[in-house]
């Protein structure tokens, strides 16, 4: 029996869990007494998440509030790339958070390579967006996911199609 196992490294999130966490954040700025009169707006786009609210310091409550209800819904900090502080109209300021997904080719090429290097019977793949993993036994590819998972990479990393 000479068949192979795999599955696929990617970076991805869900967006249901993203859209319930920026709900769950309106709400508790619209509650919050030192947040209520800021007239903070939060507007989460395909791939970017726009606040708009009166002060940097209201912004930096805005961002710990949601990492927190991200936190709570299993979703990686990873995802969300900060962009600079912008000054909008009014005195008011502004900040997109892009949204991160995908593994991108740097990345990729750095995981297949630790792959390469440690692990001997393993064959790491670059996909798109994405790396496959094959080997021919699952004690292999677990540890090749035990060992991805000790790394600390700018992005979040799940751990698909297992097979």
């Amino acid at each position: 029996m000479a068949s192979t196992f795999s599955f696929d490294i990617v970076s991805d999130f869900d967006r249901q869990e993203l859209v319930n966490a920026i709900d769950t954040t309106k709400r508790d700025v619209l509650s919050r007494y030192d947040l209520k009169d800021t007239k903070t707006e939060i507007e989460l786009n395909t791939d970017a998440i726009v606040i708009n609210t009166d002060s940097e310091f209201t912004l930096d409550a805005v961002h710990t509030l949601m990492q927190q209800r991200a936190a709570k819904r299993n979703l990686s900090l990873k995802i969300f790339d900060y962009g600079k502080v912008e000054s909008a109209s009014g005195s008011r300021v502004r900040q997109e958070i892009k949204l991160k997904k995908g593994i991108s080719q740097d990345i990729a090429k750095q995981i297949t390579k630790i792959i390469r290097d440690e692990y001997k019977k393993v064959q790491g793949s670059i996909q798109g967006d994405a790396v496959r993993v094959t080997a021919k036994s699952k004690d292999d590819l677990q540890a090749v996911m035990q060992r991805m998972k000790q790394e600390d990479f700018p992005v979040a990393l799940q751990f698909t199609n297992y097979r």
